[in-house]
């Protein structure tokens, strides 16, 4: 195999991860690093290396004898819960990558807190539950830093708070906003990253926007094709050029909007009709309109629900974010549900 570039781990959910597979195989050779690949991954890469990414011993080990008979240009992931074994291995190949101290860093909460509040990067503590959310998809190379697009994410209501809606527009204003974009080259010079691709999530409070959470890896939920839609850039391709130690091409081809709606359970109980009309596609608007969830399954509603009880999704884009609302409720209404309550249910 020609020179691949490794990716831990082909994603959990097809309709969520097919689509960043699918762009850095575009791209070049893939060697997918997971234990056991879903079926609907198996198109995509040039080759597989049987190795569990979440047992990083074992799975550098294991990369570390192919990379003794291959070359390997790089090492990528798009799920967080690989984000340190990706950086370690990158390392120990003395390739291209965030330092395993900053990645574990994004998955801990209050060490992010405490170490980008010694570098005065405001944070979202105690920020208020009703402030607007949205992420920064910034790209950094050798040190420049690139906001690429700005994510506004609808939440649901509490306590789960799941993400109802994500919405990105090529001309969105806070793209131009001196505080936001102080606290993301702040928080990227607090975690010393010099190249790769983040997704900075933010609030914005009345006291300015302030980081809430750090992914130092793709974007889930979609979002890349999001931006790819409604921008031309490519971030999926971008990560694997900087992995690389290339340097990506994100300069803007489309003046658009994208958003992706998630529907969720309006009861608790097991999922009996779930059922989508193929008219859907013919909306003006629409991108696509997945199903994500299986009759016969048991579902938990909106107010305490978590990704994997979403039923569906739909990807809309537009000229303009309101253009994308008109097709999103537009596409809602091919979606029907029947959830049969739990005997036992208050």
């Amino acid at each position: 195999m020609p020179q691949p570039i490794l990716l831990l781990g082909a994603g959990r959910r097809r309709a969520y991860d097919e689509f960043v597979l699918r762009r850095v195989a575009a791209a070049r050779p893939v060697l997918l690093v997971d234990a056991a690949p879903p079926a609907w991954a198996q198109p995509w890469p040039a080759g597989h290396l049987a190795a569990d990414p979440g047992k990083g011993g074992a799975t550098a080990s294991a990369v570390a004898r192919f990379a003794a008979r291959h070359r390997v240009r790089g090492v990528l992931t798009h799920s967080g819960e690989y984000a340190v074994a990706a950086a370690t291995i990158a390392g120990q190949l003395g390739l291209p990558g965030l330092s395993p101290a900053a990645a574990a860093a994004c998955g801990d909460p209050p060490a992010l807190r405490a170490l980008l509040a010694g570098h005065t990067v405001p944070t979202d503590d105690p920020g208020g539950p009703g402030a607007p959310r949205v992420s920064a998809e910034t790209v950094v190379l050798d040190g420049e830093i690139r906001i690429a697009a700005i994510t506004r994410t609808t939440l649901g209501p509490a306590p789960a708070r799941q993400p109802l809606r994500h919405t990105v527009h090529a001309h969105d204003g806070l793209l131009h906003n001196r505080f936001l974009r102080l606290a993301v080259d702040r928080t990227v010079h607090a975690l010393g990253v010099d190249r790769g691709v983040l997704h900075i999530g933010l609030a914005l409070t009345d006291r300015g926007p302030r980081v809430t959470d750090v992914a130092p890896h793709l974007p889930g939920d979609l979002i890349p094709l999001l931006v790819w839609r409604a921008t031309g850039v490519d971030l999926a391709q971008a990560a694997a050029a900087l992995a690389t130690g290339e340097v990506p091409d994100t300069t803007p081809t489309r003046q658009r909007a994208a958003a992706v709606q998630f529907a969720y359970p309006a009861a608790t109980g097991r999922l009996d009709r779930l059922d989508l009309s193929p008219d859907a596609a013919h909306e003006p608007g629409a991108d696509r309109m997945l199903l994500t969830q299986h009759t016969g399954n048991h579902v938990t509603a909106g107010p305490h629900a978590t990704v994997a009880d979403r039923l569906a999704l739909w990807v809309a884009v537009g000229e303009t974010p309101a253009d994308c609302d008109d097709a999103l409720r537009r596409m809602a209404r091919h979606l029907s549900a029947g959830i049969a309550p739990l005997a036992n249910a208050a």
